[in-house]
């Protein structure tokens, strides 16, 4: 598995900040969603469906706060027309997702990407990769779910906030299909 981005245990606070507003209502969230719409994270992509909405990508690794998540939320995440596995481990960004994440934006079809490890740092990758005006759709803990609507101003703030990850920068974008 190749790890082209690795966080910086610095930038973690400064990752607690969350990138849009904060929803409790899926419903209302949606209102205001988008397209296309990536969703980051099980419970996240749990509540959109619920809601009925597909999504043009949901990233899941079958856990929410580190614990595994009920039954209930896994077995209702499902019907993508496409669904790829990847490795990538907690607080890294594996080639491997960055590469699904930008096939999944570029297909005709709802993907779900399946991730052994951890999902949380794709909303980062996702914002880079979406044209203006898409959503990207992620949960903070405690709190509720952030819609982050894709502006030039929120994409310079999540490349400079990537740029301060260790790693190699350049396959990353480059796997992202971002210059």
């Amino acid at each position: 598995m190749a790890i082209l981005l690795e966080l910086r245990p610095e930038l973690r606070a400064e990752l607690k900040e969350p990138l849009g507003p904060i929803y409790e209502d899926a419903d209302a969230l949606l209102a205001d969603a988008g397209e296309p719409l990536v969703a980051v994270g099980d419970v996240v992509t749990y509540h959109l469906l619920e809601a009925g909405r597909y999504l043009s990508v949901a990233l899941v690794d079958g856990k929410t706060k580190r614990e595994r998540v009920r039954r209930e939320i896994r077995d209702a995440v499902a019907g993508f027309d496409r669904e790829v596995g990847v490795e990538s481990p907690s607080g890294a960004l594996a080639e491997a997702l960055l590469v699904a994440l930008r096939e999944g934006i570029d297909a005709d079809a709802t993907t779900l990407v399946e991730v052994q490890g951890e999902e949380d740092l794709a909303a980062l990758p996702a914002v880079l990769a979406l044209p203006d005006d898409a959503s990207v759709v992620y949960g903070q803990p405690d709190e509720g779910m952030v819609l982050a609507t894709v502006t030039p101003a929120l994409r310079e703030r999540v490349r400079g906030l990537l740029d301060e990850f260790a790693g190699n920068h350049e396959a990353a974008y480059e796997a992202l299909g971002v210059a």
